[in-house]
């Protein structure tokens, strides 16, 4: 069964990015897959998300010099420290806040949608909660600089961040008394997986990795009189290694190619994997480096990503979901916040993964209540009407307690009220020489690009609004935006 050349790009931008946008519907039959593909691929070297507050940089700055200047921790100057510290934390969480609706709107603005849907990915992969603005926003910086690069530099600079180092427990990870929390996350979620190493691997992984620690600024440094320079045994070989050694032994092994590549399948393909096209893929991804890009090129330029099974068949994630939402329905946002209520009601907060694991994506998005929230979301924005909302908690025994001020939201804060402004008029443009009879076809294509039922087609016939095309076109949009299939991508 062959398939258009407009159902591809409608599929390849669902996948290598957060679907078409609005202003760029009119163009969709236009070029091929591959100039799209083009087009969307930029890998310049992004900017600094910056969302650091002037009260956050003083803080920083004031605990930074205290430091310097070897103040304790005791009497006046240590509970004037203590405060500083704290009222950072609560600042800092703020900020983070900010950042998350920076980033959400580059995955719905930015020409670049290949970069920002990949760094989704990593965000996941190299899962990271961390309270420090300026540690966070500097590990996003390092994923969104080599989301489309080579998987080996990403995996270092990760390794040596002080968000990874102070997320996974390396400051207490010292000669005599080594920590493997670091090493064993390195190896069973960044590179190898479950099962392909032994404990044994772990513990003298671990103390390679001694030492590796960072600044308060940041900076990672080498702690020389906290690193272990004896004998080594790792995968079987034997020397006074150090932890680039390890991440070096980690890419020798295939096996690292073949993890990644099966997450990537997943998450850009079809949750149920073919084995033979991953290890068909892994091959290439091993021979040529680790190159992210040329791997995706692999996956979005052959016949079988098209093929109609891989088509509309893997769920949004919370984030994905806002993000088609808003390229699809262009709008003006007055209380950009209400992204993040939505995401998290639904089971994703950007920069507070559940646990170490990252978010297990696949049906793991979709139960009883969070579905219902999903159907209503277009309808809410549409009606700008006040709702309720029951927050999640993103939180696991493996993370430790999540913030106090969502806590309070929790309990006392969770009624919303979205207040956006649709451009309609961009909307309609695009179906302006649809004849009237073809019109709830092209809608249903712009929003869901596959075979829906006759059941849910008859539902959005039954509720449309005829009194004119504006109206038409409107209602139609939100009733296909309210159903299950639109949930798919």
């Amino acid at each position: 069964m062959s398939i258009s050349n407009q159902s591809k790009n409608l599929h390849l931008l669902s996948r290598a990015g957060f679907g078409i946008s609005a202003k760029d519907y009119s163009l969709i039959d236009i070029h091929s897959p591959k100039k799209l593909l083009e087009e969307i691929g930029i890998n310049s070297k992004p900017d600094l998300l910056d969302k650091a507050s002037p009260d956050s940089i003083a803080m920083a700055k004031e605990l930074l010099e205290m430091k310097e200047q070897g103040k304790l921790m005791q009497n006046e100057q240590g509970e004037n420290k203590k405060d500083i510290r704290r009222e950072f934390r609560r600042q800092s969480n703020e900020d983070i806040r900010q950042l998350s609706i920076a980033w959400m709107d580059l995955m719905v603005n930015d020409k670049a949608q290949l970069r920002e849907k990949m760094s989704l990915f990593w965000h996941g992969h190299f899962a990271c909660r961390d309270a420090n603005i300026f540690y966070t926003q500097q590990l996003l910086h390092i994923i969104r600089t080599n989301a489309l690069g080579n998987f080996g530099d990403m995996l270092k600079a990760v390794s040596k961040s002080a968000a990874m180092l102070g997320f996974l427990n390396n400051q207490q990870n010292r000669k005599q008394h080594p920590n493997e929390n670091f090493a064993r996350e390195v190896m069973e979620l960044f590179t190898l997986g479950r099962g392909n190493y032994t404990e044994q691997d772990i513990k003298e992984a671990a103390r390679a990795f001694t030492g590796w620690n960072f600044e308060r600024n940041g900076d990672f440094v080498m702690r020389k009189n906290m690193h272990d320079d004896g004998a080594k045994t790792i995968f079987g070989k034997t020397g006074n290694f150090t932890g680039e050694d390890v991440l070096n032994m980690l890419l020798e092994n295939k096996q690292t190619a073949r993890y990644i590549v099966t997450k990537l399948y997943k998450y850009l393909v079809n949750d149920t994997i073919d084995p033979s096209k991953i290890e068909l893929l892994a091959s290439d991804f091993y021979e040529s480096n680790y190159d992210i890009n040329a791997l995706l090129k692999k996956i979005f330029l052959s016949d079988w990503f098209y093929d109609p099974k891989n088509i509309g068949v893997k769920i949004k994630s919370p984030v994905e979901l806002m993000a088609s939402l808003r390229r699809k329905l262009p709008m003006a946002m007055n209380k950009p916040d209400i992204q993040t209520v939505f995401t998290r009601a639904l089971g994703q907060e950007l920069f507070h993964p559940p646990n170490v694991a990252g978010w297990p994506g696949g049906k793991s998005w979709i139960d009883s209540s969070s579905l219902m929230i999903r159907l209503v979301i277009p309808r809410l924005i549409e009606d700008d009407t006040e709702f309720q909302l029951a927050l999640k908690s993103d939180d696991d025994t493996m993370m430790g307690g999540y913030r106090k001020e969502m806590k309070k939201a929790i309990l006392n804060n969770n009624r919303f009220k979205i207040k956006a402004t649709i451009d309609w008029g961009a909307i309609n443009k695009n179906f302006d020489n649809t004849k009237r009879a073809f019109l709830m076809n092209d809608i249903q294509q712009y929003l869901v690009n596959k075979q829906t039922s006759t059941v849910t087609q008859k539902i959005v016939e039954s509720i449309v609004d005829n009194s004119s095309r504006e109206a038409y076109i409107k209602s139609a949009a939100i009733a296909w935006m309210s159903t299950p299939e639109f949930q798919m991508c």
